[in-house]
């Protein structure tokens, strides 16, 4: 084992896997992962260990997991969510120096947090000790390193990475539409992140207007999916579509090419293979301007809207985006970072 991965069983991770497997050498590859949305879709492999929720199979990850990190020359945290392996990496700090932190959003923006209470701010010490001492941060978005060095004093080196295949330009024949209304999306989950009722409301005098409002809401939480369907549902009754289960990849695929505009109303980053792909499409998306992933965007010189700027539903089929989301996001490009990351 040279490369030790650890994450949750998110959907990300599977494809992760298959990608490793197909281009790498597998078998100097080990994955420690944990339950999650999507462990169903889970490599059966020897060196794929997926832990359930039964206390004997946590208790041997945790075992696991203080082994292979210690015999591992590179780990790759994939999303710094686990409090239990935070607690590790505080009380083994030497193992911090070869840790790649391929860095997912949430994990990075815990500060913004409004539950702010003494176990938290005890919580929030640790992670900044093993943030601080990391050796590796990994991610293609410099805003967010640019956060975890002010919020967290990071140290470690900057590698730019794709990190996931779902942030990859797709080519993909636009579906003949039969119908002449404007499909909007809204969001891209049900975490209150995504500021839901914001775009509604400003979405709200155009509901007379032939539109559909797509809001996928398959995962998050689940309250204030609740909210988002019973207020989306009165202001624009049967033009409102929530999405309330998981889509396979190529049918979500499919959703992506059949919307007009997209409004990713995050005040971080979040979203960012929906509103890769949709750029990739030629689609008009709106963002919250002043966040890490707008200014990358804009250091991309990509055709993003302002949310704060939205005053009608033009739509445009913008051909410059698609060509540069195809020379950037490139599966070649990604299998070199990759390749640097393990092999350097």
């Amino acid at each position: 084992m040279r490369v030790l991965h650890i994450s949750s069983g998110d959907k990300f991770i599977f494809p992760f896997i298959e990608l490793i497997k197909d281009n790498f050498k597998f078998d100097e590859h080990h994955f420690l992962i944990s339950e999650g949305i999507a462990s169903k879709d889970a490599l059966k492999a020897s060196n794929v260990f997926v832990s359930d929720s039964s206390t004997y199979l946590k208790i041997k990850r945790l075992v696991l997991t203080l082994i292979k990190i210690h015999r591992a020359e590179r780990v790759i945290i994939h999303g710094l969510f686990d409090l239990k392996l935070i607690y590790i990496l505080f009380l083994c700090p030497w193992v911090l120096s070869k840790c790649y932190w391929f860095i997912w959003g949430g994990d990075l923006y815990t500060f913004q947090s409004k539950k702010v209470g003494f176990f938290w701010k005890i919580k929030e010490r640790i992670k900044k000790s093993v943030i601080k001492r990391i050796g590796h941060l990994v991610t293609y978005v410099p805003g967010d390193i640019e956060i975890a060095r002010a919020q967290y004093q990071a140290q470690g080196s900057y590698h730019e990475c794709l990190m996931y295949l779902s942030n990859l330009y797709r080519s993909y024949e636009l579906p003949k539409r039969s119908d002449e209304s404007i499909n909007i999306q809204v969001g891209n989950s049900a975490d209150p992140s995504n500021n839901h009722l914001e775009v509604l409301e400003l979405l709200r005098p155009f509901s007379d207007s032939n539109i559909k409002v797509y809001v996928p809401l398959s995962y998050g939480n689940r309250r204030h999916a609740e909210e988002v369907i019973s207020v989306g549902q009165e202001w624009f009754g049967d033009k409102f579509k929530p999405i309330t289960e998981l889509m396979p990849f190529d049918e979500y695929l499919s959703f992506l090419g059949k919307i007009d505009i997209a409004f990713f109303n995050h005040n971080r980053q979040q979203a960012m293979g929906n509103i890769i792909t949709l750029l990739g499409l030629g689609k008009t998306v709106y963002l919250r301007s002043g966040t890490s992933h707008w200014d990358f965007f804009q250091s991309q010189s990509l055709d993003v809207k302002a949310i704060s700027e939205f005053d009608s539903l033009e739509k445009e089929t913008l051909t410059e985006n698609e060509e540069k989301v195809k020379k950037y996001f490139s599966m070649d490009n990604y299998l070199n970072q990759l390749s640097r990351i393990f092999n350097d």
